[in-house]
């Protein structure tokens, strides 16, 4: 399967934003209208649109539904959507909410929730929960990225598969925004260390990471897809091109 490209579009107070590192203080509007952006986005030849909530994940619920809802609404692609989805009942609402939500990303509750919650997560709606492996230093981070905790992504990844993770999005925090190129290295080492699917995120910096994340050892390892946000918006490469280069062109 050829490496699964994903536009990503921060919301925040119904805007499209983005951050740098996960910092709530580096917010920069990139676009007035979240709908235009995931339009343009599909007319480019997306096939899965990655969401992220960012006052949910700051707020511990869901803030953002409504533009959420009205952008799914005006696309025929389906969504990945996180930010602050931290209860089964919260993801119950997102599901119900948007018939083009196919999966939710989970990550703080994965992190430090107790396991029970989790596996109840993973039992209810199994391929549709995409883990977030969120990591500063190699530790897993939560609370939309605010709090280090003392658990290794090896180790975290390893008790989440054992609970029937079956999908994992792994983000160097470090990396996330700064253009810097991915951390292809520590994102091969987790998607080897798990044995499922692993999306990788952060610091995607133009056309050469996605030649890289394309080529064979990285597919090989379990790395199936990328997201990409600010290389997009800062003009780094074109959606088309990232797309050819995934497609093997």
């Amino acid at each position: 399967m050829p490496l699964e490209i994903l536009p990503a579009i921060d919301i925040s107070k119904g805007q499209a934003v983005r951050l740098r590192q996960g910092d709530f203080e580096t917010v920069l509007k990139v676009a007035e209208d979240p709908v235009r952006v995931a339009r343009k986005f599909q007319e480019a030849g997306a096939t899965r649109l990655h969401i992220v909530d960012l006052d949910g994940a700051k707020m511990g619920s869901p803030q953002n539904l409504p533009v959420i809802r009205e952008m799914i609404r005006k696309l025929s692609i389906p969504v990945q959507l996180g930010g602050g989805l931290r209860s089964a009942e919260l993801i119950d609402r997102v599901f119900r909410a948007a018939s083009g939500i196919d999966r939710v990303i989970v990550g703080t509750t994965a992190a430090s929730a107790d396991d029970a919650l989790m596996l109840d997560i993973l039992h209810r709606y199994g391929d549709k929960i995409v883990v977030g492996a969120d990591t500063k230093a190699g530790y897993i981070a939560t609370q939309g990225w605010t709090e280090r905790t003392t658990e290794t992504a090896a180790e975290f990844g390893g008790r989440l598969v054992a609970m029937g993770a079956r999908r994992f999005l792994f983000t160097d925090i470090a990396r996330d925004g700064m253009l810097e190129g991915v951390n292809l290295e520590a994102t091969r080492a987790f998607a080897l260390a798990v044995g499922v699917p692993v999306l990788a995120s952060g610091g995607v910096g133009g056309i050469e990471d996605i030649q890289k994340l394309a080529a064979p050892d990285a597919q090989q390892s379990g790395i199936e897809g990328v997201i990409i946000g600010k290389a997009l918006y800062a003009g780094r490469l074109t959606l088309e091109d990232a797309l050819r280069i995934a497609a093997g062109g």
